[in-house]
């Protein structure tokens, strides 16, 4: 990571009103949640279970082992833990010094908004938000009890609002990020390799100047990009703040 790298990228910050942060899971990583798809992700743990993580987490699965899938979710996919990292407080810090913020998230932690970021778009969900299949009442993460499935005062079964493999994204939050990519004068790609669709390819509606990626490795879109930089985000943030 060169210092000119980091002096475009102040620049591009500075002259840009309305930006969109658009995060993977590469983000979190920094307070000690894995990613998916890297050599210690969350898809190349061993684990116990008969079937892969990623079949584990589907919708077809939850309806017909919802046993081993809440088994499995407590135990890989909850980190209540973590914190907020200096990435999340860094975009946090950019909408209080005035800049228009948009945060579109795949990421479920909820972690952006415990930073202090008050526009998240949440492609995929929140594990902090829960919903009874049956009557559709609401439940915070705090009131389910671990390692059980979680049922609601009506005996319906509670659900992680989180989208699982073979279901679609919520519309609201789908429109909501596309109409910011669209008015953004800056997008900053950070920790995410760009493969999981239909996420990655809301790329295609930037229309503005400045498409910035940040990103341990390369991705399939840096062709496209006005500055890519491979480095892990932390490192990044610190030059920036210097």
């Amino acid at each position: 990571m060169t210092m000119n790298k980091i002096d475009k990228l102040k620049e591009i910050i500075k002259n840009s009103k309305n930006i969109v942060i658009f995060s993977g899971a590469g983000l979190s990583t920094n307070s000690g949640i894995p990613d998916f798809r890297s050599a210690d992700g969350l898809y190349n743990q061993k684990t116990n279970y008969m079937v892969r993580p990623e079949e584990i987490i589907s919708h077809s699965f939850f309806m017909k082992n919802v046993e081993m899938f809440y088994e499995f979710y407590f135990d890989k996919m909850i980190y209540n833990d973590a914190k907020p990292n200096i990435a999340h407080k860094y975009f946090a810090k950019l909408e209080k010094l005035g800049k228009n913020i948009t945060v579109v998230t795949q990421n479920i932690d909820n972690l952006h908004q415990e930073g202090g970021s008050t526009n998240v778009c949440e492609l995929h969900g929140s594990v902090k938000r829960n919903y009874c299949m049956k009557c559709h009442k609401f439940y915070h993460l705090d009131s389910l009890e671990y390692g059980k499935v979680p049922y609601c005062s009506c005996g319906g079964i509670i659900k992680p609002d989180v989208v699982l493999y073979e279901e679609g994204l919520n519309e609201n939050e789908i429109n909501k990020a596309i109409d910011s990519i669209m008015h953004a004068d800056a997008m900053i790609i950070v920790g995410t390799s760009l493969t999981v669709y239909p996420a990655a390819g809301f790329i295609r509606y930037f229309r503005g100047k400045e498409l910035v990626l940040l990103n341990k490795t390369e991705t399939q879109y840096d062709y496209l990009a006005t500055l890519a930089i491979y480095d892990d985000i932390k490192n990044v943030i610190e030059k920036l703040e210097e």
